[in-house]
């Protein structure tokens, strides 16, 4: 079985940093999305940030990915390229930061509406939200990684929704994808046990409709077969020996790092 990594004092440290630097980031992305903003635009600021801050994107270069971030529009899931594609009032936008500060990789992201959206949109961005905290609150110590994964497919079930199968989510450290991958569905008492020092980035993809997904001729960009919306949020987090510490928080939220222990599934 491949070795999860483990960090110690000064690697905590380090993944605190890069991890809040990228939610950071991500806030101030969000807070300039407006109707009739590119795709590509939001790419450009986004490299524009993301240098002034100090760090560079961990997704430019990676495989060949020709963008600083993952900018993906309703029926899109991950992966989405900036390019000519116009924000329209009523979308949602899936915004995937990834920075790299003094060699520790940050991973964030979520998905948020532009101006006010459908009920059913807004529904499934709370239920994608809710299996993100439902996971999360699994990844305590001693438990097994399904739990993690059962966790989030139950949420998402419950729902009436679908989890993308395809990706998944993963550990990450000086690396952006280390071990153990992080399936959003699995079974309860399965896989390897959690341990104190493991960082571990936990990312729902949900579709309203089809689990199944397409990828689009720019070979990165996955679609819902269906065309229908899509939701991501991810956040990166310490296992501990009691709660689980969410990484990827910033000053501006206001609220504890620690894990919601109980979420609502309605």
């Amino acid at each position: 079985m491949p070795t999860i990594p483990i960090k110690d004092a000064a690697g905590i440290a380090g993944m605190r940093a890069s991890c809040r630097l990228a939610r950071m980031i991500l806030e101030e992305l969000v807070n300039r999305l407006e109707p009739g903003r590119t795709t590509g635009e939001v790419d450009r600021w986004a490299g524009e940030v993301i240098a002034k801050s100090g760090a560079r994107s961990a997704f430019l270069g990676y495989r060949k990915f020709p963008g600083q971030l993952c900018i993906s529009v309703n029926e899109e899931v991950v992966h989405g390229i900036g390019g000519s594609r116009r924000l329209a009032y009523g979308d949602v936008v899936k915004l995937d930061v990834g920075i790299i500060l003094d060699n520790w990789v940050g991973d964030t992201a979520t998905t948020v509406g532009i101006g006010a959206i459908t009920p059913s949109r807004q529904r499934l961005l709370e239920r994608t939200e809710a299996a993100l905290l439902a996971g999360i609150a699994a990844a305590r110590g001693g438990n097994k990684l399904g739990e993690i994964c059962q966790a989030v497919e139950s949420t998402v079930r419950k729902a009436g929704y679908s989890v993308v199968k395809e990706f998944v989510g993963h550990g990450v450290g000086r690396k952006l994808h280390e071990e153990p991958q992080i399936p959003n569905f699995g079974k309860a008492n399965s896989g390897p046990v959690l341990r104190p020092g493991m960082t571990l980035a936990i990312e729902p993809m949900v579709n309203e409709g089809t689990e199944e997904i397409r990828i689009l001729k720019d070979g990165w960009t996955a679609v819902t077969a269906d065309r229908r919306d899509s939701a991501h949020f991810e956040h990166v987090v310490l296992v501990t020996e009691g709660d689980p510490e969410i990484l990827t928080t910033s000053p501006s939220a206001g609220c504890d790092t620690k894990a919601v222990a109980s979420v609502s599934t309605s």
